[in-house]
């Protein structure tokens, strides 16, 4: 493995108009510093899994939209939602894997938590589509739209504790998991126990986040954020398997 150190941050000079190629982990453009990466390996790890969940979210948007012609507002409430996800990893890699002040910190944490906020409140409302169709999710969008903006009014309140994020979206996923779990018993949707699945799996990441002393060392160093974005790699990748089913035999 090597460090950030022994890397160059870009592979030749034509990067950037009258930029200089810099070794380490700083990157000049016409003598002056613009970027300076974070020197943290956990803080490395973290940056890349929330940039490779960014890739993943667009890459979801592309298939969804392919596939769901036949249900359009299903589709795009579900693309919504990983809009928000690419938004919201976007930040986060950028928050983790630069150095920065705190007042940059801050801003880059407002956007994302608000991305988060509606993220959450969005998938509630993808939940009731399945439970109770396109009228009552309609419905509840003023509603859940409220919610994510009142989460992110706590984080002006509490700042830093991403321990609300991890309650906000507990209470949001036992519902759905529970919703989904109902469904999939009455058999009253294809790929149900997939997306029953891709929801606890997402349970279990945020519990893994919310332990701040996990950690695995392999090939890297991930600390419970990389592997919180690890998990949740795996819980994408059944939600779309989940909501493949549903949209094809829909």
């Amino acid at each position: 493995m090597y460090d950030i150190e022994d890397l160059p941050v870009f592979p030749d000079k034509s990067c950037l108009p009258g930029g200089e190629l810099v070794r380490h982990n700083k990157l000049k453009f016409q003598g002056a510093e613009i970027v300076e990466l974070i020197d943290i390996a956990v803080e490395q790890t973290t940056a890349v899994t929330d940039a490779v969940l960014a890739v993943m979210a667009i890459a979801v948007i592309v298939y969804l939209y392919r596939i769901g012609k036949g249900n359009r507002w299903k589709v795009t409430i579900w693309i919504g939602i990983f809009s928000l996800l690419a938004i919201a990893a976007t930040l986060g890699a950028v928050a983790h894997g630069f150095k920065m002040s705190n007042a940059m910190q801050t801003t880059l944490w407002h956007p994302l938590n608000f991305s988060l906020g509606l993220l959450v409140a969005y998938f509630v409302v993808a939940v009731v589509y399945d439970m109770s169709g396109e009228a009552a999710s309609r419905k509840i969008i003023p509603l859940m739209t409220l919610s994510g903006a009142g989460f992110f009014a706590t984080t002006l309140l509490w700042p830093g504790s991403f321990l609300l994020f991890i309650i906000y979206e507990a209470v949001a996923m036992l519902f759905a998991l529970a919703a989904y779990i109902r469904i999939a018993l009455r058999g009253e949707l294809a790929g149900a126990w997939l997306l029953v699945a891709g929801v606890f799996t997402t349970i279990v990441a945020a519990a893994i986040q919310a332990s701040k002393g996990f950690a695995l060392d392999f090939v890297w160093s991930f600390d419970h954020n990389g592997v919180y974005h690890l998990v949740q790699m795996v819980a994408v990748v059944l939600l779309v398997a989940g909501l493949r089913r549903s949209l094809v035999s829909g």
